[in-house]
């Protein structure tokens, strides 16, 4: 079985992966039935709010919608590109602009005026805090039928979905920008030398075995990857053998 590896070559990237991430998860909790799952839901939904509440956040991912769409208007007239299909991605980007220009002040921070929510904040990070009686209205809350848990959460989401659509479109046009390559690691070692004058800022390496783990390391100048196999008890030991992946540098 094939398995994707991620590594972020800056900040910036590093804290978009960790929003889709999360809501990735936020997607597969919120359908479900038990209060267990919509509890870990609400968990996600401040766990999203506190990696969103860096300050240049916002303004970050409206100047890479920016950025992309004025790449994109360049080639305008082009013969080698669909007009339709580059209105439709420019017009993707300028819909995903405008429902985060729009949104007031940090992701989330709509829901930091409603108490309750922000009651079951302040205690949901300590271990055992959110016990019946240390918070009954929230135990009652989990006692209501899914459907009614359900609406209340998808409620407090709809504030985070324009961050959540920028999200997805930046690293949707970032990961197509990349052409996988297939490389051998002699020895289970890669190392390769990064061209100068070009700024990459996601490698992606997919390996075919599951029980192969890459070790990724990565600057400006060169990228290294060192597969690993898990022991029984979990350790990595480094691969003898030579072995072949997919490597792909996303710009």
């Amino acid at each position: 079985m094939a398995v994707l590896y991620e590594y972020p070559f800056n900040e910036g990237i590093r804290t978009m992966l960790r929003l889709e991430h999360l809501f990735d998860r936020l997607g597969q909790l919120v359908p479900r039935e038990t209060a267990l799952d919509h509890h870990f839901a609400l968990v996600t939904i401040f766990e999203i709010m506190d990696v969103a509440a860096r300050a240049d956040l916002k303004s970050d991912l409206l100047k890479e919608l920016e950025r992309h769409r004025t790449q994109l208007a360049a080639y305008r007239g082009n013969p080698a590109i669909s007009e339709r299909a580059l209105d439709d991605v420019i017009g993707r980007i300028h819909a995903a602009h405008e429902r985060l220009n729009e949104v007031p002040g940090k992701a989330g921070q709509a829901l930091t005026t409603n108490e309750w929510l922000m009651s079951v904040r302040s205690r949901i990070g300590i271990p055992g805090g959110t016990c019946e009686f240390d918070l009954p209205a929230y135990y009652a809350w989990q006692q209501h039928p899914p459907e009614r848990r359900r609406a209340d959460l998808l409620r407090w989401i709809e504030t985070l979905n324009p961050l959540a659509g920028a999200l997805h479109l930046l690293l949707g046009l970032l990961r197509d920008a990349g052409v996988p390559h297939r490389v051998v690691a002699p020895a289970g070692q890669f190392q390769q030398s990064l061209p100068q004058g070009k700024t990459y800022q996601l490698l992606r390496v997919r390996v075919d075995d599951a029980a192969l783990i890459p070790e990724i390391s990565g600057h400006r100048l060169m990228v290294s990857v060192r597969l690993m196999n898990a022991d029984a008890e979990g350790r990595l030991k480094p691969v003898a053998a030579d072995c072949s992946f997919d490597l792909t540098l996303c710009a």
